[in-house]
């Protein structure tokens, strides 16, 4: 959908800016598909949910900012490292089962739950990138029947067959391919077919996902929830409580497992801080590299501003060249850029405020 920035408020909050790729504006599905996301993170609240801090799904770009949250994501850390041992594994998997335990409380599901989304944060793990969230009492949906919108790896069969009542399992689905990766640097199910090899594997109940390597500690559990059967998996506060006995069997209590999960699988190394010569944000620095004031002289390097934060999947679609975003996430003087096309929004507004007879 777009690339991921480093940016700096005026106050100098650090922030991860999601702009969409201006070619895919044009597309009524896209904005809507970027606006559901921006509704999906105002109602989702907890430590493991990098949170709102603004956004302008109507804009041109459209983008949304997001608190900064330095680290490895979990596919970078297991990639150039090595997968993780059983305890720490079982509380980054617990902590996260609180996390999306919360995030099904206020009635969503992240629906794209992988290692590419989720942090290594300073003080365990971090939930990201909500762009297929969608609100579970809703009655319209913006995914055609048949659709896969997903990866593929990470995907549960009644989301690979695109059923319309996908429930919290598809994320425990999610959350246990995700773990056994983390464990043992694998995915469920071999892609040598290709694309539509790997998706007859994850629908045919007689395929079983390939767990060899997991520990046998954990191997039930984890199996339990990738259930075909999206009825037959284990709650999250049950998946939470088993993952704890499992990380605190060797003696270690809860709150020291937390603590070594941070100082053992945090990368400070990839933390981006503020360059001196924005201590004092500008209101928008790309006015001077449009005049060809910017570049070097300014003192910010491309290490630093001008990059994405963490690189997302590779769509295919060469991303724009680096450029420096605003610090501002609103432009304070009027634009005589074209006007964004709105139709769309008016038309969905009126849809629920027909449904919702109390507004």
């Amino acid at each position: 959908m777009g690339d991921v920035y480093f940016g700096v408020s005026p106050t100098a909050d650090r922030v991860a800016v999601k702009v969409i790729r201006r070619h895919l504006l044009a597309d009524s599905t896209v904005r809507q598909r970027f606006a559901a996301e921006v509704e999906s993170l105002q109602l989702v609240w907890g430590s493991r949910v990098a949170r709102l801090e603004a956004a302008d799904p109507i804009g041109d770009p459209a983008w949304l900012a997001v608190e900064y949250v330095p680290g490895s994501t979990l596919m970078e850390y297991v990639e150039q490292r090595d997968p993780l041992p059983l305890p720490l594994v079982a509380m980054i998997g617990a902590m996260l089962a609180d996390g999306l335990d919360r995030v099904h409380q206020a009635g969503l599901l992240h629906r794209d739950l992988k290692p590419q989304n989720i942090i290594l944060g300073r003080d365990g793990p971090v939930l990201i990138d909500f762009g297929l969230a969608v609100l579970t009492e809703r009655d319209d949906y913006l995914t055609d029947p048949g659709a896969v919108v997903g990866t593929p790896h990470y995907m549960s069969p009644e989301r690979v067959k695109g059923e319309r009542d996908q429930g919290a399992g598809s994320d425990i689905y999610g959350l246990a391919a995700t773990l056994v990766f983390a464990l043992t640097g694998q995915k469920l199910y071999s892609a040598a077919g290709g694309l539509p090899g790997l998706l007859l594997q994850i629908v045919d109940p007689d395929v079983l996902p390939n767990l060899s390597g997991v520990p046998g500690e954990v191997a039930p559990l984890l199996g339990a929830m990738l259930a075909h059967d999206p009825t037959a998996r284990p709650s999250l506060p049950v998946v939470r409580t088993r993952l704890l006995a499992i990380a605190t069997s060797g003696g270690v209590p809860v709150i020291e497992m937390r603590r070594r999960v941070g100082e053992l699988t945090f990368d400070g190394s990839t933390e981006i801080m503020v360059p001196p010569e924005f201590a004092d944000p500008i209101q928008n620095p790309e006015e001077d590299v449009a005049a060809g004031g910017g570049g070097s002289d300014d003192g910010a390097s491309d290490d630093d501003i001008g990059r994405p934060a963490n690189d997302g999947p590779n769509t295919g679609v060469d991303p724009d060249p680096p450029r420096r975003l605003p610090t501002t996430l609103v432009d304070p003087e009027p634009s005589d850029r074209p006007r964004a096309e709105v139709g769309w929004l008016t038309d969905r507004l009126r849809q629920q405020y027909a449904r919702r007879g109390t507004l």
